[in-house]
């Protein structure tokens, strides 16, 4: 992958690794003296332990660029068309409310009424939902893994809720932009930046809102924050509850420069019975609004936009 930022951001691993065996070797000499023999097997031990954890990062990154690009990855999302109250026509004919790239002239229609979208197939015709043939279909949920889909080809479509309003998405498999990616960049790996955190409980689960990147509001519960220190400085990042995780939604100093400007995220177990938690930010990674348009993605409340720089985790992305 070619590295095409700040050559000091994108220093080797084995190079940073040496050089906290540096450290190691210089902090040492300061104490009494040690046999060297000590020393040298202090480092004979450390470094494989070190090297472990920067393999499992990077076997991570590797994965999760995978993931990306999977046939179900954010990459393959090519459309996201708001419904207007009624009825909303779609096909590949340029007549149509909503455009698509390949597919019968005239698919269908949506139908939006209170809240509820209708999929009709033209009269005397199907369309595929879910594998079946039907000529109308409810499109509810939107999410899941069960969610009525409708597919047409290469193309695959189905509801998205953005804040209050309801759109239909558009997954295609032969996307511009999944055949334009380029790749993820990302900063070395620094365990410096993996960090036990103490969680701290609201005194009561609540309800908090935030924008997203078109100006929707999503309602987000969470039931508590996460306190850490970095560089000598406390920071506190509060936790928006995910299944069984604790997600971060944040934003540092680096945003907009060296990695995406809207947010990071980053997701941690729930805390131990210690009441402690490890917040890795050479984990963090970009929301899908950073490769996609056609995506929606939260932006960090204000506690969780730190005044450090966080210099671990994914870089901004360059097509």
């Amino acid at each position: 992958m070619a590295d095409r930022g700040d050559p000091k951001l994108l220093i080797q691993p084995a190079q940073r690794l040496e050089s906290q065996e540096e450290a190691a070797v210089r902090s040492n000499s300061r104490l009494p003296a040690i046999p060297a023999g000590l020393v040298t097997l202090f480092l004979a031990c450390a470094t494989p332990v070190a090297r472990d954890y920067v393999s499992e990062i990077e076997a991570w990154r590797v994965d999760r660029e995978e993931r990306l690009k999977a046939d179900d990855g954010w990459l393959t999302l090519s459309g996201l068309f708001f419904l207007a109250e009624g009825d909303n026509s779609f096909g590949s004919s340029p007549t149509n409310d909503i455009v698509l790239r390949t597919g019968p002239a005239h698919a269908g229609v949506f139908s939006l009424r209170d809240g509820a979208i209708t999929a009709r197939a033209p009269e005397g015709e199907t369309l595929s939902v879910n594998g079946h043939d039907t000529a109308v279909a409810q499109l509810s949920p939107c999410e899941g893994d069960d969610r009525p889909t409708i597919t047409l080809g290469p193309l695959k479509l189905f509801c998205h809720l953005s804040g209050d309003r309801l759109a239909i998405r558009v997954r295609d498999r032969e996307s511009d932009i999944r055949r334009g990616f380029t790749g993820l960049r990302w900063y070395p790996v620094d365990e410096a930046y993996r960090i036990r955190g103490r969680y701290i409980p609201h005194s009561e689960p609540h309800t908090i809102e935030l924008s997203n990147n078109l100006g929707d509001v999503l309602k987000v519960q969470t039931n508590g924050s996460v306190a850490l220190e970095l560089d000598g400085q406390e920071l506190r990042l509060t936790a928006v509850d995910y299944d069984d995780r604790l997600w971060f939604i944040f934003r540092d100093l680096t945003s907009g420069s060296e990695t995406y400007p809207a947010a990071r995220f980053l997701y941690a177990d729930p805390p131990g019975a210690d009441g402690r938690t490890t917040v890795d930010f050479n984990r963090a990674y970009n929301p899908p609004c950073a490769f996609n348009p056609h995506t929606t993605c939260p932006l960090p409340p204000l506690e969780n936009r730190l005044a450090v720089r966080i210099e671990a985790g994914e870089l901004d992305y360059h097509d």
